[in-house]
């Protein structure tokens, strides 16, 4: 979404400190959760313990910035996939599109799980489950919209507490790459990343930002780019394969989450060279995501356009360029192409090889619940989009299912 945000009623849119205390936080809250039959971790994902957030001053500075990560609190056996194969040294990653927690539009009942209830069990699968999180988390504050001229713009905030849905539905990372995590400005990027850490969810996009971590023994970084000040920046290439190569030598795979392209119904195609939108630069998708592939990425996984994109295989490795709105109480279209959407799972081994992995068909329904579409919709265009757009790509069936490829 632009800067100027959401232009209702567009027809794109519709309507450390300290160990202890940290502990004491995490038991804190399993204990809560536990009381609540609520909030039990993923069996195939590993408990990670709390980590550290930057302070508001950090979050907009590289030299500031701390990196987030997590790391298991005890190694597991190796955990079972959906047909029941050891996983050991093999991790299934999960990716949706643009997640809007709430809005003016609303906030989802039950403390936001309705807004993903229809899709948990899909979401609790994948051993690392990511999402890009177009919104955020506080109680009220000055925003970009109360700012003169600004009255087609929209600022989305959830209450703190609802962050929680986030990881009932089986969230691990959420991506803060994206000009909505900027919505109430550095206090609200700081309350959206407590908020998310209270809940066991792991942050990453800001400068300078390497995030990890590891499930079945492969430690997974991840690394977010924007076109924002507040994001790591795709604009600069040297620089963001700089950090992709630095996170490369502290883990087995490196995943890369980009906000790029232009936006609406018409863009479900990739092109080349650099995008616009709302007059702003959206960066140059393809030329971006080799490099980043290039500098060591197995993965790059794009949001932004709100509408599905193809999958590029290039060099072996798999790019998602869009995978358009995945969950909005209100705020997205509900029509066409913009209410497709998808999950896409990719396994990836140790030595950060692509061995396939599955879209599952998804759409949006009112408000804009995501659902699984049993007529596969959205896998089949993005099966004819990928073969229109890129010399190779990945082979799928009638489910979504792929392989390594050639």
């Amino acid at each position: 979404m632009p800067t100027r945000l959401a232009r209702m009623p567009d027809p794109r849119f519709v309507a450390v400190r300290g160990t202890a205390m940290r502990v004491i936080a995490l038991i804190l809250f399993a204990t809560a959760c536990s009381a609540a039959g609520a909030c039990a971790p993923k069996p195939s994902t590993p408990i990670a313990a709390p980590f550290p957030t930057a302070s508001p001053a950090a979050t907009t500075s590289p030299a500031a910035t701390t990196p987030a990560s997590a790391s298991p609190t005890s190694s597991s056996a190796a955990s079972e996939s959906a047909d029941g194969s050891a996983k050991a040294g093999i991790v299934e990653i999960g990716w949706v599109g643009d997640t809007t927690p709430g809005s003016k539009y609303g906030s989802p009942p039950r403390n936001g799980r309705a807004l993903f209830e229809e899709v948990r069990k899909q979401l609790m699968a994948p051993d690392l489950m990511v999402g890009n999180l177009e919104g955020t988390f506080g109680e009220g504050g000055a925003s970009k919209s109360d700012r003169p001229g600004s009255e087609d713009s929209y600022s989305f905030q959830a209450p703190p507490k609802n962050a929680e849905s986030l990881a009932w539905a089986g969230f691990d990372v959420m991506s803060l790459a994206n000009n909505h995590a900027f919505d109430y400005f550095e206090k609200g990027l700081s309350a959206t990343r407590k908020a998310l850490a209270a809940n066991g969810i792991a942050d990453t996009g800001l400068p300078g930002q390497i995030t990890i971590r590891e499930a079945n023994g492969v430690k997974v970084a991840f690394v977010a780019f924007s076109p924002y000040r507040w994001n790591a920046s795709l604009a600069d290439i040297a620089s963001a394969s700089k950090l992709v190569r630095k996170a490369k030598g502290q883990a087995d795979v490196v995943v890369v989450l980009m906000h790029a392209g232009a936006e609406g119904a018409d863009k479900t195609r990739t092109p080349t060279g650099a995008e616009k939108a709302y007059g702003e630069f959206r960066g140059d998708p393809r030329a971006f995501s080799h490099a980043m592939v290039d500098a060591g990425a197995s993965l790059v996984l794009g949001s932004g356009p709100h509408v599905i994109r193809g999958i590029e295989r290039y060099n072996g490795k798999l790019i998602a360029y869009s995978l358009g709105n995945f969950a909005g109480w209100g705020n997205f279209s509900r029509s066409g192409d913009l209410a497709l959407s998808g999950l896409l799972t990719v396994r990836v081994n140790k030595s950060g090889e692509v061995l396939g992995g599955r879209w599952l068909s998804l759409k949006l329904a009112d408000p804009g619940v995501p659902g699984v579409d049993k007529k596969n919709t959205s896998a089949k265009m993005v099966e004819k989009l990928s073969a229109s757009d890129f010399k190779d790509t990945f082979q799928m069936d009638s489910k979504g299912n792929f392989g390594p490829g050639k």
